[in-house]
């Protein structure tokens, strides 16, 4: 399968449109179901791009980028959702899980200027600049894919992050408790 690199749906032309703000990329990857495949490119080469710009962070890099993959993969899958769930249940907008997935991938596009974090003194300050890069591609990606309006979507956002903390939160409450009782139990015996 070969890239065409001059068409305006090959990979790295469809991410610099995403990273450059263009609401018609976003509403081109929302209506092409084969984007998908594309949008999971994006979230494996961002993630890959981070490992490799922490690598200065004194952690094994092979590590880090296997642990940054899986990491970022579940991200991506239940950030998705949560928008999607939120937003169509709660602001009304009119989406697919498939067009926030596809959507959200690409907005992950500016992430790969992760990879300047292994800079010595400029690599943190280009790693901020692109998370808030990637927020800002996510606004217009989620926008977009719901159908809604500017502050819907600030809302959906807001919603959604709340959601995800408490849900983190519990998860976290269980895992402390799992792991508490097997330490207990593994003193008291």
């Amino acid at each position: 399968m070969a890239i065409e690199s001059t068409s305006s749906s090959s990979l790295f032309n469809r991410m610099i449109r995403a990273s450059k703000l263009e609401v018609l990329l976003y509403e081109e990857v929302e209506a092409d179901i084969t984007a998908t495949q594309q949008a999971l490119q994006v979230v494996v080469l961002v993630a890959i791009a981070s490992g490799i710009g922490q690598a200065g962070s004194g952690r094994n890099v092979i590590a880090q980028v296997l642990f940054g993959l899986v990491t970022a993969l579940l991200g991506w899958a239940v950030w998705s959702y949560v928008m999607y769930f939120v937003g169509t249940r709660l602001m009304g907008g009119t989406a697919t899980y498939g067009e926030l997935l596809r959507t959200l991938g690409f907005a992950e596009a500016p992430g790969v200027l992760f990879i300047f974090g292994i800079i010595p003194g400029i690599g943190p300050l280009i790693r901020a600049l692109a998370g808030i890069w990637v927020l800002v591609t996510s606004f217009i990606a989620i926008r977009q894919a719901l159908d809604i309006d500017n502050g819907k979507t600030a809302v959906t956002i807001v919603i959604g992050i709340v959601a995800l903390v408490v849900v983190y939160t519990i998860i976290g409450i269980i895992f402390g408790v799992i792991f508490g009782l097997g330490v207990l139990l593994g003193s008291a015996l």
